[in-house]
């Protein structure tokens, strides 16, 4: 594997900047490739979840992108309050400039899937709503999907052909409120074609056995679509 330079170019003059991204591959390797795109949690970045390769089918470019705005150590996709409070509004002006860096890159590859742990699951989910159609699937770690309705969200959309979802987490990870959970399965029951996998001891976390079941859905539901 090489990493290949990261990637601060922006979609248009006077546009929100693109995300800063590393890559699993160089430029000429991933035309015709699936994408995996990997979305860090609150106060990580984006090296973090290249830690995940080994275990990832290795047909796909995998992207990692960093969240815009710092903090702690690291950066956050939307600001957070106690108890995981955060606006909705802050969420879809995250997903906005990255659904447009995606968008312009989908000539390249023949399938966009998504990778998000802890907010980064909530990412995830939100793009796939804003965006229904166009990304294959969904994998969400340890993470949780936004509440309710937006404007910006296409939920219609995805209750018609509904969202391929790994959803994988420990229920008694000590972050992700209750609240949270209870709406996140309350979404998935409508929207999406979900395979929920609990791990005990993992915490707030990702343990190896889910990687394995990671790896092997990504096979299955995205790879094994391509081949059918």
């Amino acid at each position: 594997m090489t990493d290949a330079p990261a990637d601060p170019t922006t979609a248009h003059p006077g546009a929100a900047p693109a995300p800063f991204a590393v890559w699993s591959n160089d430029a000429d390797a991933r035309p015709g490739t699936p994408l995996l795109v990997l979305l860090h949690g609150y106060g990580s970045h984006e090296q973090d979840l290249m830690g995940l390769l080994p275990a990832l089918p290795p047909e796909f470019s995998v992207v990692s992108l960093r969240a815009p705005q710092p903090v702690q150590a690291g950066y956050q996709w939307f600001p957070l309050s106690g108890e995981l409070g955060f606006s909705a509004e802050a969420v879809v002006e995250a997903v906005l400039p990255v659904a447009a860096w995606l968008r312009e890159r989908a000539a390249e590859h023949p399938s966009t899937t998504l990778l998000g742990f802890s907010q980064g699951m909530a990412m995830a989910t939100s793009l796939a709503r804003h965006m229904p159609g166009e990304i294959a699937a969904v994998v969400g770690l340890s993470g949780f999907v936004v509440p309710g309705e937006h404007p910006a969200f296409d939920d219609a959309r995805l209750r018609e052909r509904p969202l391929p979802l790994f959803w994988g987490r420990d229920p008694q990870d000590p972050v992700i409120p209750p609240a949270l959970v209870d709406a996140t399965a309350e979404w998935a029951l409508e929207h999406a074609d979900a395979m929920k996998v609990q791990y005990t001891g993992i915490g707030h976390g990702i343990g190896p056995q889910e990687l394995g079941h990671v790896g092997e859905y990504l096979r299955h539901v995205v790879l094994g679509a391509r081949a059918s």
